[in-house]
């Protein structure tokens, strides 16, 4: 308000002049400008500190207030947000052990893809089951008469078991001849081979064997025909007009040839049951369909087994994996959406809380104003006393002139007027005078005005 009035209006202008015509040094009054301007700003600025820390008290309430409800909030997402992570966690370890055990079963699957296709195996199988039948037949004819057993049910369990050689010579020819053969056709082809050439030259004898055989058991068929015939032909030519067939019995000659034609049948028989071709044939027929048996069912059955495992184990086994798959997908998806859904409220609020200013900064910036308003006040108090100091001096110099000029009833008339609390002056009172500096201020004013 001051700052708007004439420079010879101002209480400071006033002051000095005053100070100037009376002579006093302004060194004290100076001093006491700048202690109180210091201090009016002094006040201004712990004024301005206070209401910071006010607000900054309010500010505290409300992020204390704002922090805890958020913090609140966020607590109900944590426990729904861990449930729903392990429940996805665990349908994701579910969905991995199932594809890993998809892959396993593809692999098995691959790696079991047999050399020959179904069709042939099956045929290798019958081929192989008819051997062991032939093999079962020859078994029992052997016990039945060879061996002189009577008794059917025993003579059929005894071909039985020697019909199962084939069986037995079945694992002997996967683990020496056909496996091998699988893993290294290159380093084990060469004994593969010699057992195949070996085996069909084997087959071959045999059936060169069987064949004379037969050729041998067929002529003598066709002998015992021709003998039968010529038997016919004797009985008919020896029968009479009359058809009675007792006068052909009655003929001597007649039955003589007939027996030795029956002999000479019976010595073709004997002639080609101990025939050796008989004998190599059915040894060399015996160890033929074991061995034949054994192959076929060596070869037949791992491709039977083969397709047995892709199509009935295997294939049926990855489409239950697929089928649990499809469900763990469809109960994943709502478990996802639930956790996707709770952790975007978790990152809304944890957003929240990183725009809310933080306690620690707000309490550090109440401690800051609060020695900042300490200092100020330390430095208020400071320049109140410098302020009233330098007022205190100032006034004392004035008296000091003051008194030089005052004669002892003025100085006395001063004691009582501005001394008060000194009490009842010894002296009488007397009219007031003008001090002597008054009287030069009034002149000097006067002449001021008159010029």
């Amino acid at each position: 308000m001051t700052a708007n009035l004439e420079p010879t209006t101002q209480p400071d202008f006033q002051h000095g002049y005053s100070s100037g015509v009376e002579g006093i040094v302004p060194d004290a009054y100076e001093s006491y400008l700048s202690s109180q301007v210091n201090l009016e700003w002094l006040n201004e600025r712990v004024a301005e500190k206070r209401a910071a820390i006010s607000r900054l008290d309010e500010q505290v309430t409300q992020v204390t207030a704002a922090r805890k409800t958020a913090f609140s909030t966020l607590q109900e997402h944590l426990l729904p947000i861990s449930v729903a992570a392990k429940q996805v966690e665990q349908f994701d370890n579910d969905q991995k052990n199932v594809l890993a055990e998809q892959s396993q079963l593809k692999q098995k699957r691959s790696s079991a893809k047999p050399e020959y296709s179904l069709v042939a195996g099956l045929i290798f199988v019958i081929a192989g089951l008819s051997f062991l039948l032939g093999d079962l037949i020859i078994s029992h004819e052997i016990v039945a008469y060879a061996l002189n057993i009577r008794n059917n049910t025993e003579a059929w369990a005894f071909a039985v078991g020697l019909a199962m050689v084939s069986i037995l010579l079945k694992p002997a020819y996967d683990r020496l001849i056909e496996q091998p053969y699988q893993r290294d056709p290159v380093q084990n082809g060469r004994r593969y081979g010699r057992f195949k050439v070996g085996l069909a030259i084997f087959a071959v004898l045999t059936l060169t064997v069987l064949g004379w055989f037969r050729y041998e058991a067929y002529r003598t068929d066709q002998l015992k025909s021709a003998i039968n015939k010529s038997i016919r032909q004797m009985q008919q030519n020896a029968t009479p007009v009359d058809g009675d067939p007792g006068a052909a019995l009655a003929n001597p000659a007649l039955m003589t040839q007939i027996e030795n034609q029956l002999r000479d049948s019976a010595t073709l028989n004997l002639t080609l049951v101990n025939s050796p071709w008989a004998l190599l044939s059915f040894v060399l027929s015996g160890l033929l369909f074991a061995l034949a048996g054994a192959v076929c069912l060596g070869i037949g059955l791992p491709v039977v087994s083969a397709f047995w495992f892709r199509w009935l184990q295997v294939d049926i086994r990855l489409g239950k994996l697929r089928r649990r798959l499809r469900r763990l997908q469809q109960a994943q998806a709502p478990a996802e959406a639930t956790l996707t859904k709770h952790l975007t409220r978790k990152a809304i609020l944890e957003y929240d809380l990183l725009l809310i200013p933080d306690l620690a900064d707000l309490t550090a910036q109440q401690q800051s104003l609060q020695a900042e308003l300490a200092s100020l006040l330390a430095e208020c108090r400071l320049a109140q006393i410098d302020s009233r100091t330098a007022n205190f001096t100032d006034g004392f110099q004035k008296g000091a002139v003051a008194r030089q000029t005052l004669t002892e009833p003025e100085q006395q008339q001063i004691r009582t007027g501005y001394l008060p609390s000194q009490g009842v002056s010894r002296f009488p009172k007397q009219a007031v005078q003008p001090r002597p500096h008054e009287a030069i201020r009034k002149v000097i004013a006067e002449g001021l005005g008159g010029e």
